[in-house]
């Protein structure tokens, strides 16, 4: 049986990623793009379709880059679409990708976007086949804080530092699998009123669980078998937040973004 395994990772791989070209110049990108869209999404998820002009010395015409989450899945795209007709009267021409991978790229991997985690979750398992939910979301202070919050700008503004911590849960129900992971994100800002002040926190709020949901992502395999099934699987990783480790207290020293500072630890108190 076929197996293939995604990752919530930005697929860099050669064998991930098509190229179409020889493209009729006889519709617009938009219609291209939907077009290619329908063929292409058929096969699976995609990360990226990208439909661009030819370059001024070549003839007139367009090419497109499409990039799937799955090796198995562009390779049966390439096979089934390469020298077909599709949407016009000449055939595409459909090859995999042979554009030799920078070295700094080829070292490691990116994890996807908020959004885009989302949606290939949803994609794979269905809107109800994961669930995430927030253990605890707090403000974190340290003793500078206060003297910081005295600065006052010339504008007549003061000088803000807003820092929160989210620990998330990440469960799949259907498979019997559950992940956390926690995140610090911080802001420093010049307030110069009440609803700037909230305005910066709301922002925050979001953007805190949106990277501790990008975390708990990160630590998620999906497994494709070739009879349309898909499992899941948690790797088991040394940092790996487990539920009985975090009860009580967790002790967070990652800064999430933003620049390190000091090795300090936050307490994110379970209540």
């Amino acid at each position: 049986m076929e197996v293939d395994i995604l990752e919530f990772q930005v697929p860099l791989e050669n064998n991930k990623t098509l190229f179409v070209w020889d493209i009729q110049p006889s519709y617009t990108e938009a219609h291209i793009y939907d077009r290619l869209h329908r063929v292409f999404s058929s096969f699976g998820p995609l990360y990226l379709l990208k439909v661009c002009p030819n370059a001024p010395l070549c003839p007139p015409g367009f090419y497109a880059l499409i990039k799937f989450y799955s090796a198995a899945q562009a390779s049966k795209a390439q096979r089934r679409t390469d020298g077909r007709l599709l949407f016009q009267d000449s055939p595409l021409k459909v090859r995999l990708s042979s554009k030799q991978m920078p070295q700094f790229l080829s070292n490691g991997s990116r994890p996807l976007s908020h959004a885009r985690c989302v949606d290939l979750a949803n994609h794979c398992l269905g809107f109800n086949g994961w669930t995430s939910d927030i253990i605890t979301l707090k403000e974190l202070k340290d003793e500078e804080e206060g003297e910081v919050k005295q600065e006052e700008e010339e504008g007549g503004g003061t000088e803000r530092k807003l820092r929160f911590g989210c620990l998330l849960q990440l469960s799949f129900p259907h498979h019997g699998q559950t992940t956390r992971a926690s995140a610090v994100v911080e802001e420093c800002f010049t307030c110069t009123g009440p609803e700037v002040f909230l305005q910066r926190r709301c922002k925050l709020h979001r953007l805190v669980r949106e990277r501790a949901l990008v975390q708990a992502f990160s630590a998620v395999l999906l497994i494709l078998l070739g009879d349309g099934k898909v499992m899941v699987e948690v790797k088991q990783t040394s940092d790996q937040l487990l539920p009985e480790d975090t009860e009580g207290v967790l002790q967070v020293n990652e800064f999430t973004p933003g620049e390190e500072e000091e090795d300090e630890e936050w307490d994110l108190t379970v209540s």
